[in-house]
């Protein structure tokens, strides 16, 4: 008989406990609903922008010159992978050190040399692109940061995936 009340007072307790805190939530998510505000970016393919607080290199800094700092890769079909090389010299007067490059998204990545260039000499980045879930016209950026001044450069990679005709029927 103890056993009975005290599991039937358990159940009455939980019961309580459950159905109490659920009301007092109601209100709490009205409030929050009416406090969302949804917002939709100018332009949803526009890469993050340059980051402003960068601090200027310590060191001596030099200048770099880019054989081309965009690249149109055309017309691709989605899913494809585009891969680019981007040369640059080192036209400043002492060794050039790329400390970071970054895309604008997890879809573009760039191999930058980890060695200083020294006065003269060349370098590269290649940038590979994959275009999987990216149709539409694509305008994908890499900030390069080294000891130059500014000490950001972007270079970018352009073109239009098209939706791959054979994906909607697998």
């Amino acid at each position: 008989m103890l056993t009975l009340r005290s599991s039937l007072f358990g159940a009455a307790v939980l019961a309580f406990s459950v159905f109490s805190c659920q009301q007092g939530n109601d209100d709490v998510r009205d409030a929050a609903r009416q406090n969302i505000e949804t917002v939709t970016p100018a332009d949803p393919n526009a890469a993050a922008p340059m980051q402003p607080n960068v601090a200027a290199p310590a060191g001596p800094t030099t200048t770099m010159a880019f054989e081309e700092s965009s690249f149109n890769f055309g017309e691709v079909t989605e899913g494809e992978i585009i891969t680019h090389t981007y040369s640059f010299t080192n036209t400043g007067n002492e060794p050039l050190i790329i400390t970071d490059a970054k895309g604008s998204c997890g879809c573009t990545v760039p191999s930058r040399p980890t060695a200083p260039i020294a006065p003269g000499e060349t370098g590269e980045i290649t940038v590979r692109f994959d275009s999987n879930n990216k149709v539409g016209q694509r305008n994908q950026r890499v900030t390069i940061t080294a000891n130059t001044t500014p000490p950001q450069t972007v270079i970018s990679l352009d073109g239009t995936v098209v939706a791959d005709p054979n994906a909607a029927t697998q």
